[in-house]
């Protein structure tokens, strides 16, 4: 079994342990970028998803292998189990609001709409007036984490999906619908989660398909018309993902990166990332300077 090639928290510099089902925190942006000089160094939550509201200032979000910049004001969303480090200007200003991906599903599955929001990580640009909008809630939102009232639950809930329909409301993310029927949605929310379990085992898909109970037919239908893509592909990206991570994080040789990610054979390891990402694993590493 491989290391992680990247730190694994709790919240960012705390050790890993298990999330609470309900877990919702808020804190000051500075809290944790001041100490470490407004650089916070590529990491990962297993089970925790980001909204960070820049309020002031700006930076670059690294998020996998892309960058990113951002100005204020702006929302940054980072969900769970993403790579991803900030390299902000110095005195930037903002909250982060962290959320147990348990619970997330939880505010997902009550509006279908809110589905792409997490999809992937994204920066979102906002007017002004929703900037201070969505600091607002943000503000809210802390003020009821820090007390025990009646109604806690409902109003911090509240919060959460206002800020939620603020972000998707701007830019090509309102476009972004997920098409499938609430029984394809949550059969490929369970494909996800075994291939998340499994990749490294290069099984077949009708092997997914069996262990979900479902034909390979449904199974793919429930795939194009929610992920947009098939299972082997969604497969292949899993792979490919975590391929890119160990280039980019490790000094694994590439053969110990193939072995790490399923393949047998170095060789074909090597001709499945080039055909796909269009490079050799030792061009795309040096390409970006590990």
């Amino acid at each position: 079994m491989t290391h992680p090639p990247v730190p694994r928290f709790y919240l960012y510099g705390e050790p890993q342990r298990s999330v609470g089902e309900g877990f919702v925190h808020v804190e000051s942006l500075d809290d944790r970028s001041r100490p470490s000089e407004w650089t916070i160094r590529p990491h990962v939550h297993r089970d925790l998803n980001h909204i960070f509201l820049i309020a002031d200032g700006g930076g670059a979000m690294r998020a996998e292998a892309a960058q990113v910049r951002f100005e204020a004001p702006c929302l940054l969303l980072i969900p769970a189990g993403i790579v991803h480090g900030f390299d902000c200007h110095r005195e930037s200003q903002g909250h982060v609001t962290t959320i147990a991906d348990t619970y997330l599903r939880h505010l997902l599955d009550r509006d279908a709409d809110l589905a792409p929001l997490f999809a992937a990580p994204r920066a979102l640009m906002l007017p002004q007036e929703d900037g201070r909008a969505a600091e607002q809630l943000i503000i809210g939102l802390a003020r009821e984490l820090g007390w025990s009232g009646r109604g806690q639950r409902a109003a911090i809930e509240a919060a959460l999906l206002q800020l939620m329909v603020l972000a998707l409301r701007h830019g090509q993310l309102a476009q972004e619908t997920s098409p499938g029927t609430a029984k394809q949605a949550a059969l490929v929310a369970r494909l996800r989660e075994r291939i998340e379990q499994r990749f490294r085992e290069r099984e077949p898909v009708g092997v997914h398909a069996r262990a979900l109970g479902t034909s390979l037919t449904a199974l793919r239908q429930a795939c194009a018309r929610v992920a947009g893509s098939s299972p082997a592909q969604m497969l292949d990206d899993r792979a490919l993902l975590e391929a890119r991570r160990l280039l980019l994080y490790s000094q694994l040789s590439i053969t110990e990166v193939a072995y790490a990610v399923g393949f047998e054979d170095a060789a074909y390891f090597s001709r499945f990332f080039t055909r796909h990402i269009g490079q050799s694993p030792r061009a795309y590493r040096a390409a970006r300077g590990s």
